[in-house]
């Protein structure tokens, strides 16, 4: 497996790995693929050339940086490969203030693996237009 940070993305297989894991935003590949391209960190794992992850980082560039995507094919998970991926985006911004992400159900437990925990007595809010992810 590798995992590269700033990868070069392909429409058709990103589109793939979304569907796959069921977010919504596979259903918009026009908005999508600006938005992966245009983050500030986006990285990809591969293995034989194929794309099986791909997450990436929103920031200001000095104090706090988001995490919004993050996805693994499914018949990869549980292999490190999301947390080779997310190790790669925290080394980049380890000395920042604030890493924030969003983590539904089945993700708490592997966040918090990664050092991640419920931030105070905060909230998650959003405006959102969306099913899912």
């Amino acid at each position: 497996m590798e995992i590269r940070l700033a990868d070069t993305i392909e429409t058709e297989e990103v589109i793939e790995l979304y569907r796959l894991n069921s977010w919504s935003s596979a259903e918009k590949p026009d908005q999508l693929l600006p938005a992966l391209r245009n983050s500030d960190t986006l990285v990809t794992a591969r293995l034989s050339g194929k794309l099986i992850g791909l997450g990436n980082a929103i920031s200001d560039g000095s104090l706090v940086v988001y995490y919004p995507h993050m996805l693994v094919h499914p018949d990869h998970k549980g292999k490190g490969v999301g947390r080779a991926m997310m190790e790669a985006l925290q080394k980049r911004y380890r000395s920042f203030h604030q890493q924030m992400l969003t983590a539904d159900g089945n993700a708490i437990g592997f966040y918090r693996t990664l050092g991640f925990e419920r931030a105070g007595r905060t909230e998650p809010m959003w405006i959102y237009a969306g099913n899912e992810h």
